[in-house]
């Protein structure tokens, strides 16, 4: 792999980590493109996977305030700490087993591009739906972490177990299923923020130590290190620039960018 590839590649992970468009989804298509995971598809896989850590040190770094929180929660200094991080944990579970039982099918079926382009597809209709829905009923929550409960925590978690197939979107499903449990949206997304920083953290040490020997072998430490800081940097970028545009504008935009790059991606596979 060239640096410049694994520029390209750091820029695509950060900038799509957290929105609602599936990050997999476009690394395995730029993946395609660019020809990279020819000569070994594990070792590409796992390079996907764990630039992933340059995002999650984005998300860490943005929300240190609650990741302080909740380590002074494990020592027994903030309840409310503590209180959060259990839910995270619980909200991760769910996911965690699913992959794990499944993980031989997503990665030998669920990883090919036609699945991925359905999956746009039907996210983007999703949003668009949910989108009309919210602006007819114009509800107005209570706005904050602390406000979600335990069961709206796990369902989310549920909801999170959809993002198993690539192109659904981890951050979709689970910014969506908390707006579908009454979370209000700003409050979803954080609540997705960081149970993304736990999912991926865990996606990464899972595969680092499964596969890191083959994708270093075969692409080396300084290029997956360049991976990483360019993905931290643009996930920086796309989080602050996400967390402003929803607060004032919804998730419609993302629909359309599904449906559209759906169709455009269809169109060239054919």
């Amino acid at each position: 792999m060239a640096w410049w590839e694994a520029i390209i590649l750091g820029i695509v992970e950060g900038l799509t980590e957290y929105l609602p468009v599936s990050s997999t989804g476009h690394l395995l298509l730029v993946q395609e493109l660019l020809g990279i995971g020819a000569e070994n598809k594990t070792a590409a896989d796992a390079y996907a996977i764990c630039i992933q850590l340059g995002a999650i040190l984005a998300v860490l770094g943005i929300y240190f305030p609650y990741v302080k929180r909740m380590a002074f929660g494990l020592i027994g200094r903030d309840r409310g700490g503590l209180e959060l991080l259990g839910k995270l944990f619980l909200a991760f579970l769910p996911a965690a087993v699913i992959a794990l039982t499944f993980q031989d099918f997503i990665k030998e079926v669920l990883f090919g591009l036609k699945y991925i382009i359905f999956a746009w597809y039907i996210g983007g209709i999703a949003i668009l739906l949910w989108e009309k829905r919210r602006r007819r009923a114009g509800e107005k929550r209570l706005e904050g972490l602390e406000h979600v409960t335990w069961g709206q925590a796990l369902g989310i978690g549920l909801f999170q177990c959809l993002a198993v197939w690539p192109g659904t979107s981890r951050s979709l499903a689970t910014i969506l299923g908390g707006c579908v449990l009454k979370v209000p949206l700003k409050t979803s997304v954080e609540f997705s923020f960081l149970l993304g920083a736990l999912t991926l953290g865990a996606a990464t040490c899972y595969d680092g130590l499964k596969h890191g020997k083959t994708m270093i072998e075969h692409y080396g430490l300084a290029t997956l290190l360049l991976g990483m800081l360019v993905a931290l940097v643009s996930a920086v970028f796309a989080v602050k620039w996400m967390v402003g545009y929803l607060n004032r504008n919804g998730l419609a935009v993302f629909g359309w960018y599904r449906i559209v790059l759906a169709l455009v991606t269809a169109f060239w596979l054919l």
